[in-house]
């Protein structure tokens, strides 16, 4: 009898699972101190395949970067039902947003700390990321502020500092939730709008916060 023929895995196949074992590698070790050895080993593949399939170490980790910014912006998006008001739209995203870094953290390290820290390439896809997520989250917020104020045409710079900083806050908060036991995506998600929402719905509603102007004390004339 002649030898068994093994199935032979697709290469788009097992390229993921060297990203899957890549990502977990990094996310867990930091780009510097992981070892494309250990790569190879945990996705049960050889050395020179990793190399021959992904080209560097470098390479690989822009890979994975992508990858998983792609996979992100993703969730986000197919997480908002276009449908729903405005704070809806935006709890669900909110919500989107934490699972997916929740269940993915080896992905969100990769992501939120080690792509930042390790040049300006690395930086540089992460910040294509981010405006991608920052442009979604401007739409989100400037439709619930046109409809309140019955303004069609109502500027987007309004709210794209408004989104700026929420999305800086849902970065914060997920490496926080990330790292401490027991906080669910449901949890982080509350927290951000329980934080955001009442000033984004009062500004919606024309109610601005401003500062109160000071009064004169008893020595300043």
């Amino acid at each position: 009898m002649g030898a068994v023929k093994t199935k032979r895995m697709p290469r788009a196949v097992r390229e993921q699972q060297m990203l899957d074992a890549a990502v977990r590698i990094f996310g867990q070790r930091g780009y510097m101190a992981a070892s494309m050895d250990e790569i190879a080993e945990l996705a049960g593949v050889s050395k020179p395949l990793v190399y021959l399939y992904l080209n560097s170490k470098e390479d690989l980790f822009t890979a994975c970067i992508r990858r998983e910014a792609g996979a992100l912006v993703e969730a986000v998006r197919a997480g908002v039902r276009r449908d729903l008001p405005a704070d809806r739209q935006l709890w669900e995203g909110l919500g989107a947003f934490f699972t997916h870094t929740g269940e993915n953290p080896d992905a969100w390290s990769v992501l939120h700390l080690q792509a930042r820290t390790h040049g300006e390439p690395f930086a540089a896809e992460v910040t294509a990321m981010r405006e991608e997520i920052v442009a979604f989250v401007t739409q989100l917020i400037l439709a619930g502020a046109r409809e309140v104020h019955r303004d069609p045409d109502l500027p987007e710079r309004e709210v794209a500092g408004l989104a700026e900083a929420l999305v800086g806050a849902a970065e914060s908060l997920a490496a926080w939730a990330n790292a401490t036991p027991g906080v669910t995506a449901r949890q982080a998600a509350a927290t951000l709008m329980n934080f955001a929402w009442a000033g984004l719905g009062d500004l919606m509603a024309g109610r601005p916060w401003a500062p109160r102007e000071e009064q004169p004390g008893p020595h300043t004339g």
